[in-house]
């Protein structure tokens, strides 16, 4: 941790909702003036996207039915702890992109699925912000969660996770349901052990609950609406938490625990501005 170069980390897996939480702090960097090093976690895996087409069929033929995108044989996780040991330390790093369609790849003059080139990160930000799969996990090699500030979890019961992915997939990368269950099943060891484990190590966790029959996500034709759902909040350390504050600002909030607060999944956004602002205040004025 660094009050000089402040890190905010944001993790959760593929579907569980992390680019949401994203936009909401992406406006309080800009409504606070806040100038910040944007890291996607995508852009270190390890293959891009036609090597790991081909690292899955290699895989598939040797027997492995459990080839991921969550585990270590595919990340570069120690690249991914030095940006953040070096960010801490002098606010540097190198970081790249993953060009995940053509529109993200047409200013490169590259193809879709690729990587661009290593680069050291701009001078002068004021924190570096990741959102990806990996924010906050320890393994015998690495311990990414040491690093950030700020570190939070983001991840809905596992039938609306699968529902997220699924309308995903299908509707923007034209995949079938028979191909993204696959997939969902292909991750599992990985997700177990690697994904879940992080949860233990966040500061902040969000899970959104549906209140709609959610049994069969492999049938379902939508996701179900914020409003259709409730979001627990939970506060590793909730010293200095405002939780009567919050209940007054976001109606029909309760407490569940000592250091849960849930919100109606309508109001996720207002309680995240309301809990993070303050959290930005802070690294700011520690900067200083």
């Amino acid at each position: 941790m660094s009050e000089r170069h402040p890190i905010i980390a944001i993790t959760g897996s593929s579907g569980a909702g992390t680019t949401s939480v994203t936009r909401t702090f992406e406006n309080i960097f800009r409504r606070e003036g806040v100038t910040a090093a944007i890291i996607e976690g995508d852009s270190f895996h390890r293959h891009d996207r036609q090597q790991m087409k081909q690292r899955q069929a290699e895989a598939e033929r040797a027997g492995n039915g459990h080839f991921s995108h969550f585990g270590p044989e595919n990340n570069l996780f120690p690249e991914l702890e030095a940006l953040f040991a070096s960010y801490g330390r002098s606010g540097t790093g190198r970081s790249r992109k993953y060009l995940h369609d053509h529109d993200e790849a047409a200013p490169y003059q590259q193809q879709p699925g690729t990587f661009t080139p290593w680069e050291e990160l701009p001078a002068g930000t004021d924190l570096l912000f990741y959102e990806g799969l990996h924010g906050a996990v320890i393994t015998p090699e690495v311990n990414i969660a040491q690093h950030p500030d700020l570190l939070i979890g983001v991840v809905p019961v596992i039938n609306l996770e699968w529902i997220q992915k699924l309308w995903r997939d299908k509707s923007k990368r034209g995949y079938s349901t028979e191909a993204v269950t696959d997939t969902i099943l292909r991750r599992m060891p990985d997700y177990v052990n690697y994904i879940c484990p992080q949860f233990a190590h966040t500061h902040v966790n969000f899970q959104r609950v549906p209140c709609v029959d959610t049994s069969n996500p492999f049938i379902a034709r939508e996701i179900p609406a914020p409003d259709e759902s409730f979001v627990v909040i939970r506060f590793a350390k909730p010293k200095g938490i405002d939780f009567q504050y919050l209940l007054s600002m976001v109606h029909d909030s309760f407490m569940s625990r000592a250091n849960t607060i849930v919100v109606p999944g309508g109001k996720m956004e207002l309680a995240m501005q309301l809990i993070f602002t303050p959290f930005v205040w802070r690294m700011m004025e520690r900067k200083r």
